[in-house]
């Protein structure tokens, strides 16, 4: 079965949940065996609750605080089960795959108008495909974004209409900010290799920072 077709399918299964659950259906990809599904919260939206019907006494049913924008982790966990469930129902792809449900995070990729539309007044970096005499690279913020063309606003105020056929990559920027200055005449410290736990615990983010919660992932 073409990808096209399998993604059209799921999209139909899908869209109906995320609709309950006061969630934006951002995007979905399949490929090599891996449904990635990614779910987005509406601008302005609070949070869902977080049961699914299910018979565990004593469960919280209250929706988890709200965070800023973005998908907390139980909201994303939830999704997971209800989307696992429907597909498993529905079976709209042959054989054994993995499914993934993940929010887009703090950079995202703009692949449809529709994600150019929802970001316009971030900051993106895109990557043109070959481009005849021009420069295949365009930073600066999204000031505008139609069904064919988007504009985009250069650092140094002036605007560049991208054809959608045009980009190769595109994503949003996110800045940390700067960092701190070490203080003078310390010395700095050497630099420590990072260890990845054999079973890392997903965390959310702090209240002030908005940042994707790990992706929950399933076998099917």
């Amino acid at each position: 079965m073409a990808a096209t077709t399998i993604i059209d399918r799921v999209t139909a299964l899908v869209t109906p949940i995320c609709n309950d659950l006061g969630l934006d259906l951002y995007d979905i990809e399949y490929g090599g065996g891996q449904l990635t599904v990614t779910i987005d919260a509406r601008p302005g939206a609070a949070p869902p609750a977080t049961d699914d019907g299910g018979d565990d006494d004593g469960a919280d049913q209250d929706a988890p605080a709200p965070r800023g924008p973005g998908v907390t982790l139980d909201v994303l966990s939830l999704a997971t089960r209800l989307i696992s469930r429907e597909l498993d129902h529905a079976d709209p792809i042959p054989g054994h795959y993995t499914l993934e449900v993940t929010s887009p995070g703090l950079e995202r990729t703009l692949r449809t108008p529709a994600h150019f539309t929802r970001s316009v007044g971030s900051e993106v970096a895109v990557r043109l495909r070959d481009v005849a005499g021009g420069d295949r690279r365009v930073h600066g913020v999204l000031s505008a974004a139609g069904e064919q063309m988007f504009t985009v606003t250069r650092p140094d105020g002036t605007e560049r209409e991208v054809p959608y056929e045009q980009v190769d990559r595109a994503r949003t920027v996110f800045h940390w900010g700067p960092a701190p200055k070490p203080a003078k005449g310390a010395k700095p410290k050497p630099a420590v290799a990072a260890r990845t736990p054999k079973n890392p615990t997903p965390t959310t983010a702090p209240d002030d920072i908005t940042e994707a919660p790990a992706p929950c992932v399933t076998s099917t």
